[in-house]
């Protein structure tokens, strides 16, 4: 029933909404990066309101305190993407200061302790090593001149200083996870080389350590070019746990004085307990004590909750209206997690083993959203040109103030996500619902080349980058709007970063389909992509498109630049000027050829931001700009009161 009285006919976008683009952008928080230190929970806040900082909190006995001095962003650049920025154990704790890329120790009551210097050294993924005094920690060399980072695993003294770090593991491009077993003998870490990406083949290593704090006698456990090795730990036995995609999917295995076997006695059918290592310290599982392990995992693009008894391998269901984030960690009386739902935001929670109960820590944000605009989305499979399936979240308007009139369908906007090897999720999102609730559906795609459907399905985008992501997308727009349940007049395409891509591979590539797109710091350029990113992702595209210059002519062929003169629909671009992962060059040259073309095109930059954008005036600007580009290309008017923009092209 509307909250407002009898609802109102009104078209499809022009929908008045208690969504504003302030509150999708500024409500609340961005929660992550969960841990325990015995009854200490951790966690990371993003806050657009302080310009998208990153703040270490720790909740005791009911109490939130933030870890690190006011002001400091918690936050490291190894990888560009960062993660694992903090460690805290046994009383221990330590973090990366962004501003000045050095780790610190944190001081109960006062100053943090620096244990690095300034300048080109960045450190992510520490483990603590209380016996010998230091942390073991990913460290990334940038100190080279015009030469790629050098990647290492080193220890740092806790006792403070300027320490570069002593290398104990080094030779290979990527290092990450290192972890000391329980009785400080032995570290385990991951390592691979280029042109993988960790969800292509990683190695997973075990080495003793010396008295003195080195390591000797390292040993391959699982891995190679062809298995992805995911978050290897340690139990209190001493037996190694990992997640490994050997038979196709990521499943958890148990290694033990040399032999390596499958933790669970009957895996969940199509389930995948691993992720996409984009970013350091992302977990799928934890152990709860000496007898079981809390564990997530992925069905159908739907995360998981559950426990594993170690005794028998059997997987028990826990609390399973929640939908885990990237980490979860345990006590042997708890599961800890971030997690949200389907129609209410993200919170830090802790989970009895026993019962199920759930205690709620912390919210990302007050209900500011009521439940009456909450579009809680479905899973779709459709057919796709190659013969395979492929997946979506499709998210119907909702809005109980309104109805549109007889007859007319809801434009569509078909959203690409970034990667692309990654996924998009079913909980709750203010951003998402700012357009549903103004008469818009939503198609979330989850491509060939998504993570939580299998290996076969990951390299259903091998060699195939701008074919098969455009391919799905195109698919689900038509066989929504063929069901009747979208415009086929009024298909949108948006999308960042790899995203952005797939958005201006499709207007360019099949431009047919969809009336109005945007892009959010997207690829318009592979070979300029190729010659000009940052190390983690320098040989991404080898496997996705090519060999680089071999394949040279295949690079431009993919690239929507030199394609523009296909276009036909009007495009708003978005770029942030400090983007070190996608160059502002690439939205230029797209936004250029657009221009020539004498298409409309809306080009908009924002100072101070970098991958992905964190302030929250930048998110407002940007939503405001997209509804009133749409509207204008449209030709209806939006409920709200928008500023204008230039629109190249456009009467």
């Amino acid at each position: 029933m509307s909250i407002l009285g009898a609802p109102a006919t009104l078209p499809f976008g022009a929908w008045p909404s208690p969504v504003t683009a302030e509150v999708a952008a500024t409500a609340g928080v961005q929660l992550g990066s969960a841990s325990v230190d015995s009854d200490d929970v951790y966690w990371i806040e993003g806050r657009p309101v302080e310009g998208g900082r990153q703040v270490l909190v720790r909740w005791r006995a009911g109490e939130m305190r933030e870890v690190a001095p006011v002001g400091v962003n918690v936050r490291t650049r190894v990888h560009e993407y960062g993660g694992g920025a903090y460690v805290a154990s046994g009383g221990v704790v330590c973090y990366v200061n962004f501003a000045d890329g050095r780790l610190y120790r944190a001081v109960e009551g006062g100053q943090p302790i620096a244990l690095t210097a300034p300048g080109a050294f960045h450190h992510a993924d520490a483990v603590v090593d209380h016996r010998r005094g230091r942390l073991i920690v990913v460290r990334e060399d940038r100190t080279r001149e015009g030469g790629e980072p050098i990647n290492a695993v080193v220890s740092v003294p806790l006792s403070g200083g300027e320490s570069p770090g002593e290398i104990l593991v080094a030779g290979d491009d990527f290092y990450a996870a290192p972890r000391l077993s329980p009785d400080g003998t032995r570290l385990c870490w991951l390592s691979w080389r280029h042109p993988l990406m960790p969800w292509d083949g990683t190695d997973l290593w075990v080495a003793d350590v010396v008295p003195a704090g080195g390591v000797s006698d390292a040993r391959l456990v699982a891995g190679g070019s062809d298995e992805s090795i995911f978050q290897p730990g340690w139990l209190g036995d001493g037996s190694l746990v990992f997640a490994s995609d050997r038979t196709g999917w990521w499943t958890l295995y148990r290694w033990w004085n040399g032999d390596v076997a499958p933790l669970l006695a009957a895996p969940p059918a199509a389930a995948e307990f691993g992720r996409p290592a984009w970013i350091f310290g992302s977990s799928c599982w934890a152990a709860a004590g000496d007898d079981r392990l809390v564990a997530t995992y992925t069905t159908r693009g739907r995360w998981r909750l559950a426990v594993i008894e170690l005794g028998t391998g059997a997987l028990k269901p826990l609390a399973p209206e929640l939908a885990p984030c990237e980490w979860v960690a345990s006590t042997p009386a708890h599961a800890v997690l971030v997690a949200g739902t389907a129609d209410a935001p993200d919170r830090v929670v802790r989970v009895a083993l026993d019962g199920g109960g759930i205690e709620t820590l912390c919210v990302a944000s007050d209900p500011v959203v009521p439940h009456e605009y909450v579009s809680v989305p479905e899973a779709v499979e459709f057919p796709t040109p190659d013969g395979s399936t492929a997946h979506a979240f499709y998210y119907p308007p909702v809005n109980a103030d309104c109805v549109a009139p007889a007859g007319e369908r809801p434009p569509l906007i078909v959203i690409s996500h970034g990667g692309p090897t990654a996924a998009t999720s079913a909980t709750f999102s203010p951003r998402l619902l700012f357009w549903t609730s103004r008469g818009f559906a939503v198609a979330d795609v989850n491509y060939g080349g998504s993570t939580g459907y299998g290996r076969a399905y990951r390299q259903r985008l091998d060699g195939a980058w701008g074919i098969v992501d455009v391919d799905d997308c195109v698919a689900a727009a038509r066989w929504l709007a063929d069901s009747g349940q979208a415009d086929p007049a009024r298909l949108i395409i948006r999308g960042g970063s790899a995203g952005g891509y797939t958005t201006l591979a499709a207007l360019t590539f099949r431009p047919d389909v969809f009336g109005a797109a945007a892009s959010y710091y997207g690829v318009s350029d592979l070979e300029v992509l190729a010659r000009e990113t940052h190390k983690f992702e320098s040989r991404y595209m080898e496997r996705l498109v090519g060999p680089y210059p071999e394949a040279r002519d295949t690079y431009r062929a993919r690239s929507p630049r030199y394609a523009a003169n296909r276009l036909t629909c009007p495009l708003i671009l978005f770029q942030g000027l400090e983007d070190q992962v996608v160059p502002p060059i690439q939205s230029e040259l797209m936004a250029e050829a657009v221009r020539a073309k004498g298409l409309p095109v809306a080009y908009l930059t924002f100072a101070g931001e970098q991958h992905g954008f964190r302030r929250a005036e930048t998110m407002v600007a940007c939503l405001q700009a997209e509804l009133y580009f749409y509207g204008r290309v449209f030709g209806f008017t939006p409920a709200d009161a928008l500023p204008a923009i230039p629109i190249a092209n456009l009467p």
